[in-house]
């Protein structure tokens, strides 16, 4: 707040530091519209300030945010096959906001911060406190010790994410990403839960959970299918191959989805390792 006195104003801030500066009229009114500004860009040199945000994609966000937040809550009440489905919900809400904001030309820098600290919370401490009630609160201290190594992981996959933006190779992720880590934990607590919870299986889990979250962290690359262009003609038969995918799915989604997360995480170390052979192939 400022408040003019005469030629001077001073803000409420001034007050208490003691810091008072001559601020005109006008000073205030400028003052006092900086409270509105949401953020600031800069756009080919200029800076430009934007007041508000957008609802469209933001409501994706907050969606993909209330299934990691109930995914918390169902794994709490035991009620981990719920928890397993709110994260995959999750999964497909953060594939959609993206895409709903560049279709709609709605992209801003509130929609980026606030989709990451979305994730943060639907892929990184969602799945961790999901696997540790299930099983690795059994484990004492390496339990939470796990569970919080693939926390860690998630926030330092995702930060960075954002630094690296705009200067690596679109068709390659540096690193498992955050949505298929938290997919493979997911995939993993919905396809095991109803079995007996021994040590041994626990030990199963910690092993599950803190390679997601170290494959997180890695330099190890993964194919991003960013690439694939969904607006292109295909042969019809692709249309075939979809419907049937969807079929195998159905008819046991929690197994298939466990392999086929399963698969995609190997193939990051899988390429990484056919890459380092042909490299020393070519040294021979």
């Amino acid at each position: 707040m400022c408040i003019e006195i005469g030629s001077f104003g001073v803000t409420e801030e001034s007050k208490i530091n003691g810091d008072y500066q001559k601020r005109t009229k006008s000073d205030c009114e400028s003052y006092e519209n900086e409270e509105d500004v949401l953020e600031e860009v800069v756009v080919e040199g200029a800076r430009e300030r934007h007041k508000g945000v957008y609802i469209l994609p933001n409501l994706f966000t907050t969606g993909a945010l209330f299934s990691g937040f109930y995914a918390i809550v169902a794994a709490m009440n035991g009620e981990f096959d719920n928890a397993a489905v709110a994260i995959f919900i999750a999964m497909i809400l953060d594939g959609l906001d993206g895409r709903v904001a560049r279709l709609t030309n709605t992209q801003s820098k509130f929609g980026e911060e606030y989709d990451s600290l979305s994730d943060m919370v639907s892929f990184g401490v969602a799945p961790a406190l999901v696997a540790f009630s299930l099983n690795l609160h059994t484990l004492g201290n390496v339990g939470w010790i796990g569970t919080f190594i693939y926390v860690a992981g998630t926030a330092l996959r995702l930060a960075r994410f954002n630094t690296q933006i705009g200067s690596v190779d679109k068709r390659y992720f540096v690193g498992l990403p955050s949505p298929a880590a938290a997919a493979l934990v997911a995939a993993f607590v919905w396809t095991f839960h109803t079995m007996e919870q021994t040590k041994f299986f626990a030990v199963v889990t910690m092993i599950v959970v803190t390679s997601a979250g170290i494959l997180m962290v890695s330099n190890v690359l993964y194919h991003s299918f960013k690439d694939f262009d969904l607006k292109r003609r295909v042969p019809f038969t692709a249309m075939l191959i979809i419907v049937l995918v969807f079929a195998i799915i159905s008819s046991d989604p929690p197994g298939v989805l466990l392999v086929g997360f399963l698969v995609y995480v190997f193939s990051g170390p899988a390429l990484a390792l056919n890459r380092k052979l042909k490299h020393n192939e070519k040294k021979q």
